[in-house]
């Protein structure tokens, strides 16, 4: 490490404290607190640099990373949110949650409303991203706590800890078929990814579950319709539509980004498993925002005729509304990571890594965690976290003792992108957009987020982290 690392790293965690105070202490707007954040980091690494007497900048061009971080993380997930948000408000004004929340409760029963969010939750974040899969599910979790009186937040959290697990596992996921690509595991070696990651995520998202149940029932939502029973929501509506066309606004962009994700996967060098014209249209349609934008047109075909022109225009602008406070949020977070990106802290982590020869087997493990840790609670982003630390650790996998296979399977390559999806989980919390997707939609305070959301995250990171130690001790 170099003679700024130490002061870059304790400027890091001063920028992240201070960011949680201004929300939680002095109730400053999250938009306002991330950009204080960002621009006391980014500042200060500047006066670090010159201080250091370094021949440049530490940051080159501090407002215009700033200002890319801030559209390029709304160019990924922007309109996502916004074309989410308008399919749940239009699932929820045409009573299509009602009947939604009847078939998921008949086929798991009344008992288990937070075991099916979970279930549901890990399903579809296998090939959707974890933030676009809360937005599209959030109407029907906010209608199973009003059919089954359960606490909101304990269903919210619930469905977030099982998105979560399956996004930082499993392919096709980008994080994880991205680390797998970086530390040289081919399309053979993938399968192992996938059939290592769905054990791991399953656990860990038992154990988001198990916080879920037993350590947030007694918080509070602030949903202004949770304490009202279902019967009287139920009967607000004149018409509820049936469950297969209730269900078309959430599987069809489901679906299509699940086919794009399988067809991109690849099967040579140059090759994906889907080629030419249908590939392209195969890729085009299964990309988020055309998804999603597809699922808003099936949600607006829910519509009676008598309510087109208040659908087309309140509906439409409500979601809109409530969408906007997420994307300017998400976009702050956006411009905190691409600084810390900019900055010298992933050359520190570099050099404290050093060759990597003082670590090996089972305990790389833990220094590939501990590396996307820092990253994940630094930065926000989980995908970014294990892009970074796979890029980082790359070179070094046969020095740290995880180039071994066992019969087919690369292990030790296939635990590597096992240990950094681990760190990846930790934590959660206010410069993530995951955070603010879930709080927002369920209505929890960011106090209470802190204590369902980012407290999960933390206890699902640490729990993958000792079933990848203990896959590594025995079979590395």
């Amino acid at each position: 490490m170099t003679s700024t690392g130490p002061s870059l790293l304790a400027l890091l965690a001063v920028s992240v404290v201070l960011i949680v105070l201004l929300i939680a202490r002095l109730k400053l707007h999250p938009f306002l607190s991330i950009l204080a954040g960002t621009y006391t980091f980014g500042l200060g690494a500047l006066a670090v640099g010159e201080l250091s007497g370094a021949d440049g900048p530490a940051i080159e061009d501090l407002n215009g990373v700033v200002a890319e971080g801030f559209g390029n993380i709304l160019a990924g997930i922007g309109l996502v949110i916004l074309f989410g948000t308008i399919i749940g408000k239009v699932l929820e004004r045409t009573g299509a949650t009602v009947a939604l929340a009847d078939g998921v409760l008949r086929l798991l029963g009344d008992r288990q409303p937070a075991l099916g969010m979970s279930i549901i939750g890990w399903i579809t974040s296998i090939p959707v991203f974890c933030d676009s899969g809360y937005v599209v599910l959030s109407p029907l979790q906010r209608s199973i706590a009003r059919r089954t009186g359960k606490n909101p937040v304990v269903l919210g959290t619930a469905l977030a800890t099982g998105l979560y697990a399956s996004h930082t596992f499993v392919p096709p996921t980008p994080g994880p078929i991205a680390a797998a690509g970086n530390l040289g595991i081919g399309p053979s070696g993938l399968v192992w990814v996938i059939v290592f990651g769905m054990g791991v995520s399953l656990v860990t998202a038992a154990a988001g579950l198990l916080w879920a149940q037993r350590m947030t029932a007694g918080l509070e939502s602030s949903l202004p319709d949770a304490q009202q029973s279902f019967e009287e929501y139920k009967a607000q509506f004149e018409r509820i539509p049936s469950l297969g066309r209730s269900l078309t606004p959430i599987l069809l962009p489901i679906g299509l980004m699940a086919v794009g994700s399988v067809a991109a996967l690849p099967t040579g060098e140059d090759t994906t498993l889907v080629d030419g014209a249908l590939g392209t249209v195969v890729a085009f349609v299964g990309v988020p925002a055309v998804a999603l934008l597809l699922g808003v047109v099936a949600a607006l075909l829910l519509l009676p005729p008598s309510r087109d022109e208040e659908a087309l225009g309140t509906w439409v602008g409500e979601g809109i509304v409530d969408a906007a406070v997420i994307i300017t949020i998400t976009g702050a977070g956006g411009a905190f990571g691409a600084v810390i990106g900019a900055s010298p802290i992933p050359d520190e982590i570099q050099a404290l890594l050093g060759d990597g020869s003082s670590v090996g087997g089972v305990l790389s493990l833990l220094v590939l965690f501990a590396i996307a840790a820092l990253l994940k609670t630094a930065q926000g982003s989980s995908t970014a976290a294990i892009v970074i630390t796979s890029s980082i650790a790359a070179p070094l996998m046969e020095t740290l003792g995880l180039t071994g296979e066992l019969g087919p399977v690369p292990i030790g390559l296939v635990l590597a992108v096992m240990a950094i999806g681990a760190g990846a989980m930790v934590v959660s919390h206010v410069n993530d957009s995951y955070f603010w997707v879930v709080s927002q939609f369920s209505g929890m305070s960011v106090t209470t987020a802190y204590r369902a959301h980012t407290a999960a995250t933390l206890v699902q990171g640490l729990t993958g982290l000792v079933v990848v130690l203990l896959l590594g001790a025995l079979l590395l």
